[in-house]
């Protein structure tokens, strides 16, 4: 059976289009289509408080053709949510009502707590060492979750109003960084070896770049130097010989230095990236929903 998810982004819009099947009882998930539209909504949010009415015509646009895709696909169910940049808006919750008037789809505007649930709806302790501690990363256009994994269970979350297109725009508070770094100090203060997994599409472009197929992690040096040799290179440079996309070109640096931030501050030295996020997490939840339904009856 095939499950839908469409997650409202800051810097894009995505739609996932994930199969689900069963093999001696234990679920597998294969991700068959993504696709992404570069609205960048938090362009608009964070400058000026507000979506414009040309990013609302573009992201209704997107979600109507969305919705045609999902219908021609016949999924067996499908979820649509929003992050930052549509909390953040004072006209989010209208952008929310025209969506419904003119495409048909039910949007949740959820906050950083229910973003990071949905990361753990991954399962992803089921390929954790549990001997070990990590420190989940998810950074995104408008904010970054960590959220602190242990003993197998969640012993610490917070989400920060710091992200790609908020550093791009210089509207990432001073004492928004401060407030972090002193949370990833004070909670993994004691805890060795302690892990990241990083989550986000910069991430996992960056990974790809580093030419990795081995391993699935990224050392703290590794990731360093992949920044500082990004850096070298002009927004044009990244577009044509890193061959970048226009919207992840300049979004790119502001991401591997937030991982870097709250790598150094939390001594970890290795990142996974399982590459795995928001949209993942609805699957899970939505086909564990069904099951749980199937199982009731």
């Amino acid at each position: 059976m095939v499950f839908a998810a469409i997650d409202i982004g800051s810097n894009a819009i995505r739609l996932l289009f994930c199969r689900v099947t069963t093999l001696d009882g234990k679920a597998h998930y294969s991700k068959e289509e993504l696709i992404r539209m570069p609205v960048r909504l938090g362009e608009d949010v964070f400058l000026h408080g507000k979506i414009s009415e040309v990013k609302a015509d573009k992201l209704v646009t997107s979600l109507k053709g969305f919705g045609e895709l999902i219908k021609a696909y016949g999924v067996e169910s499908f979820k649509a949510i929003a992050t930052s940049a549509m909390r953040d808006a004072t006209n989010g919750n209208e952008i929310i009502e025209r969506i419904k008037n003119e495409t048909g789809l039910i949007v949740e505007i959820i906050d950083g707590k229910r973003e990071a649930s949905l990361v753990f709806s991954n399962h992803i302790e089921q390929i954790l060492n549990p001997k070990y501690a990590y420190l989940y990363i998810d950074v995104g256009g408008g904010s970054t979750e960590l959220t602190l994994y242990y003993d197998s269970r969640v012993i610490a979350a917070r989400s920060f109003n710091i992200g790609t297109v908020r550093m791009l725009l210089e509207k990432v508070d001073k004492n928004e960084w401060e407030e972090m770094k002193a949370w990833v100090k004070k909670n993994t203060y004691g805890i060795h070896p302690l892990f990241g997994i990083g989550s986000g599409g910069n991430i996992n472009k960056i990974f790809k770049m580093s030419g990795k197929k081995e391993t699935k992690h990224l050392s703290y040096d590794k990731l360093k130097g992949l920044y500082e040799m990004i850096s070298s290179y002009t927004y044009q440079e990244r577009i044509e010989r890193l061959d970048l996309k226009p919207d992840r070109a300049d979004v790119i640096l502001p991401a591997a230095k937030i991982f870097l931030s709250v790598m150094k501050n939390a001594g970890i030295e290795k990142v996974f990236v399982p590459q795995i996020g928001l949209s993942d997490g609805l699957v899970h939840e939505m086909y564990e929903k069904m099951l749980a339904k199937k199982l009731a009856k």
